[in-house]
C-alpha cells in the first residue's frame, strides 16, 4: 500500500486514475520504477516527502521528471558522439579521433587573420600530428563574407597556398538557428568572454582525447600560442 498524507492507494488503484495517455504513460513508469526499487511507504522516490498530496500531482511529478530525463538523456556528453560531413560531402564519424587531443577552428580564406592562422596551424600539424594531434577546420561563411567559395575552392586553396594537411570539413553556420550541432556543444561547452556566440574566424576550441572541450581561445589568439597546452593533453614535456 503507498501512502500520501491521509490519501492511500495501491499500485493497481493507480491503473483506474490512469485516464489519459499521459497519465498512462506515467502509470507505466511508476510501475517500472517500482519493480526495481526498494518502496517505503512514504513512496519518497515519487516526491511524496516534498508536499506530494494527492495522485495527481504524483502522475504530475513523475511526467516532469520522465520529460527532464528524457532531455538529458538526449544531450550529447561528448564531442565523439557527433556525425559531420567533410569537404567531399561524406559523413564522418568523430568517434573516429577517441585518443587524440583536436583542435577545432573555424576558417575563412579572405581574413586578415588567414596568413598567420593557417600558417601556424599547418606548423602545429606538421609537429604533433604523429604524436597525437589532429586539427579540424571548419569552413564559414558567417563573418563578413570572407569564405564566400565552394568546398572544392576552399580545400584548393588551403592545400595549394598553405600545404595544409589536416582534414577540411564541409562549410557549417556557427551561430544561429542553422548552427551546426557540433557548433552549439563546443559553444556550450565553452563560452566566450562576451556570449557564447563565435566572434569572428579562426575561434579555437582544445578538446582532449576523451572529447571533452578543454579550452577555448579567441580569433586573435595564435595557434602557437597554444602550444604549451597541446603539449600538455600529449603528456610532452
Amino acid at each position: 500500500m503507498l501512502r500520501c498524507s491521509s490519501v492511500s492507494f495501491s499500485i493497481l488503484g493507480l491503473r483506474a486514475l490512469a485516464t489519459s495517455s499521459s497519465l498512462i504513460a506515467s502509470y507505466a513508469r511508476l510501475s517500472s520504477i517500482s519493480k526495481h526499487t526498494h518502496l517505503r511507504s512514504s513512496i519518497e522516490i515519487a516526491g511524496f516527502s516534498s508536499g506530494y498530496r494527492c495522485p495527481r500531482c504524483l502522475f504530475q511529478f513523475l511526467g516532469s521528471e520522465h520529460s527532464m530525463a528524457s532531455q538529458s538523456a538526449a544531450e550529447p556528453k561528448s564531442l565523439h558522439e557527433f556525425v559531420v560531413k567533410d569537404a567531399r560531402g561524406n559523413d564522418v564519424d568523430l568517434s573516429t579521433y577517441k585518443g587524440k587531443v583536436l583542435l577545432i577552428v573555424n576558417v575563412a580564406s579572405q581574413c586578415g587573420l588567414t596568413n598567420s592562422n593557417y600558417t601556424e596551424l599547418t606548423q602545429l600539424y606538421e609537429k604533433y600530428k604523429d604524436k597525437g594531434l589532429e586539427i579540424l577546420a571548419f569552413p564559414c561563411n558567417q563573418f563578413g563574407n570572407q569564405e564566400p567559395g565552394n568546398n572544392e575552392e576552399i580545400v584548393q586553396f588551403a592545400c595549394t597556398r598553405f600545404k595544409a594537411e589536416f582534414p577540411i570539413f564541409d562549410k557549417v553556420d556557427v551561430n544561429g538557428k542553422d548552427a551546426a550541432p557540433l557548433y552549439k556543444f563546443l559553444k556550450k561547452a565553452k563560452g566566450g568572454i562576451f556570449g557564447d556566440g563565435i566572434k569572428w574566424n579562426f575561434t579555437k576550441f582544445l578538446v582532449d582525447q576523451d572529447g571533452n572541450v578543454v579550452e577555448r581561445y579567441a580569433p586573435t589568439t595564435s595557434p602557437s600560442s597554444i602550444e604549451k597546452d597541446i603539449k600538455k593533453l600529449l603528456g610532452i614535456s
